[in-house]
């Protein structure tokens, strides 16, 4: 079966760095699995993907370098059970705030015995190599709670404890509205800091890789301060700011006289 090389390089303390995908493109969902990200993450909570667009990108992202994860839109087996026989090879899952939703969540990533996982891995036992479905598969399945709001950090020793869990992920807009204070992805109010500062040590003390969702001015400072698997933009905020300087470089260019003004 094919390597976690996402879980790997946590297992060997080294950060990591990915990209979200909120669109359905399989061919985009392609291109940004071979740009030298860690992990590619398509977003079915938040982002425009069902399971059919889903399932497009994680086949077009067959044999390329990134690892392929999905947020899921919610806590629930059915579709962590789906994304997975899809080919994805780890699971995010939103606003887990108790032990017993962080249980059901490593339930539903992983075979029996760790977990209740059915077993039927339509594309991921092509996708991902001989072996899939064997004893060894859920070491290369990474489990990804969110912890989000106050409830989960107030809980976040006791969910740091339940086996199975390979990462947390961070939700700043979330976490900062959980908070009280105004939602956003670049947060640096202390109370925000405080709890990143809380999560990283209880997933550092358990052998857990922080993670939190960033931008690509925030990520360098995300890493620094101890978050692990850090998304550096996604495919909408990359196009759009691409778009932006392009256009902003061609009427410069342009004021300026061009570099081919006699031509």
């Amino acid at each position: 079966m094919r390597e976690n090389t996402l879980k790997s390089a946590w297992n060997r303390g080294e950060n990591t760095f990915g990209v979200w995908v909120s669109g359905t493109d399989p061919l985009i969902a392609r291109r940004l699995a071979a740009s030298g990200a860690d992990y590619v993450c398509i977003d079915m909570q938040h982002g425009t993907a069902d399971y059919s667009d889903a399932l497009a990108m994680l086949m077009a992202m067959e044999g390329q370098a990134a690892v392929p994860i999905v947020r899921v839109p919610w806590n629930e087996p059915g579709i962590i059970g789906r994304v997975l026989d899809a080919g994805a090879m780890g699971v995010i899952i939103p606003m887990v705030n108790t032990v017993e939703q962080a249980q059901a969540a490593v339930a539903a990533c992983n075979y029996p015995p760790l977990g209740s996982r059915s077993n039927g891995p339509i594309v991921a036992a092509g996708a991902l190599g001989p072996g899939y479905g064997g004893p060894d598969t859920n070491d290369h399945i990474v489990c990804i709670p969110m912890i989000e709001t106050v409830e989960g950090l107030t809980n976040v020793e006791e969910i740091a404890a339940v086996p199975g869990i390979d990462a947390f992920y961070v939700g700043p807009s979330d976490m900062s509205r959980s908070l009280g204070i105004p939602p956003s992805l670049e947060q640096t109010d202390q109370r925000f800091l405080d709890a990143s500062k809380r999560i990283i040590e209880v997933a550092e003390a358990n052998g857990i890789a922080p993670g939190v969702h960033s931008t690509p001015a925030m990520s360098a400072d995300r890493a620094a301060f101890g978050f692990r698997m850090v998304t550096v933009t996604s495919d909408i905020q990359a196009a759009e700011l691409l778009t932006t300087s392009s256009i902003s470089a061609a009427r410069e260019g342009l004021s300026a006289g061009g570099s081919l003004s006699g031509y």
